[in-house]
């Protein structure tokens, strides 16, 4: 007997080690670069106006007295001196082209461009965009787009009748444009930087205080409010900040947040949040439907009788009402909550409205948020 002790007293520690580890490991948890974001690692919007040739007659039209314009300063800048009471833009369409830059894109870089049209254009289907200058915030042209549009649908319309698939009006050029100007900030030289949480919560931002302080091994994060973290950057790091960020952005954190249930009247989406609670309550919820239907009766008289037609109103009014049973509903956690309204037969708009009742009598702990 005493042969077999040590192995189960083996398996019982081990079994308590996986037990305790089940226990730390966070629930649910998910990576820190997915709940926040980083200073200096963004996107810059871009913006330019251009010109697309090429259509088929599904141009912007003689009403847009701007793309005439373009049309005219863009030939004069080639040498080609045009009336501009006389050009047609059948074939041109006036367009915005839009673009996203990373703070990391370099000169010679490509970018995807969406170029949107501006005027009264039918479709950019077989359009080319010509050179278009992209401009950030700051005026300075950081990108040139140019190339052939590729459209995810197609118009088409006679004299009667009209065939069309998705938006014609909008297309994208892939890899369309080259950055000729680098965003000017140097992400290595940071001494400090900045953590935002999507969304702001106490409990969380302590969390990934502690995450990040335990896996750098020092006091270097700091709480600003409930969504901003201040992060002194280790020398170990300076100069070099791509490892850490390849470690603090892996790791896993289990984010909080508020008891929340929305609805959607519209649709009658109702959506629970897992950390709603309802205390006990007593729930009946019935429909009570009045059906009023007319049905006139006539009185025809006999031929030659000299007499006349009467109708006589006749009002048929009918009552239906469900006779649904008080029930006791409580909710200690979101399944007990969902098969109680269940029990009593709640459709999603049914659940709408005994939602905003259970949140007036003070028996909902959630907030209640209708989009």
């Amino acid at each position: 007997m005493s042969i077999f002790r040590p192995c189960r007293l083996a398996a019982v520690l081990v079994l308590a080690a996986l037990l305790c580890a089940a226990l730390v490991a966070p629930a649910l948890a998910v990576r820190l670069k997915d709940i926040a974001t980083f200073s200096g690692v963004r996107t810059n919007e871009l913006v330019g106006y251009g010109l697309v040739v090429g259509l088929s007659g599904t141009g912007d039209g003689t009403s847009s007295a701007f793309t005439v314009r373009s049309m005219v300063n863009m030939l004069d800048k080639m040498g080609v001196q045009v009336d501009a009471t006389k050009i047609k833009p059948k074939n041109v369409a006036a367009v915005m082209v839009t673009s996203k830059m990373s703070a990391a894109a370099k000169p010679g870089s490509n970018l995807d461009v969406a170029v949107s049209s501006l005027g009264d254009a039918k479709s950019l289907l077989g359009g080319v965009l010509l050179l278009t200058p992209l401009k950030g915030v700051d005026g300075q042209i950081y990108a040139l787009a140019q190339g052939p549009l590729t459209i995810g649908g197609f118009s088409a319309s006679g004299e009667a009748a009209t065939a069309q698939k998705n938006i014609a009006t909008v297309g994208r050029i892939p890899n369309g444009a080259v950055v000729e100007r680098g965003v000017p900030f140097k992400f290595n030289s940071q001494e400090s930087m900045t953590l935002s949480l999507n969304n702001g919560d106490f409990s969380t931002v302590m969390q990934v205080v502690n995450r990040i302080n335990s896996s750098l091994g020092g006091g270097y994060a700091k709480a600003q409010d409930a969504s901003t973290i201040e992060l002194s950057v280790p020398d170990r790091f300076r100069g070099n900040m791509v490892p850490l960020m390849a470690s603090l952005e892996n790791l896993d954190v289990s984010p909080d947040a508020r008891a929340k249930v929305v609805v959607d009247e519209k649709t009658g989406t109702v959506v629970v949040g897992n950390d709603v609670r309802l205390s006990r309550v007593a729930v009946a919820h019935g429909n009570l439907q009045i059906v009023i239907s007319e049905n006139p009766q006539v009185s025809q008289p006999g031929p030659f009788s000299q007499g006349q037609t009467v109708t006589t109103p006749q009002t048929n009014v009918s009552v239906n009402e469900q006779n649904n049973r008080l029930m006791l509903v409580e909710g200690a956690t979101l399944q007990e909550l969902v098969d109680g309204l269940n029990a009593i037969g709640a459709t999603p708009r049914d659940l709408i409205s005994i939602i905003r009742t259970l949140k007036s009598a003070g028996a909902l702990h959630a907030d209640l948020e209708v989009i």
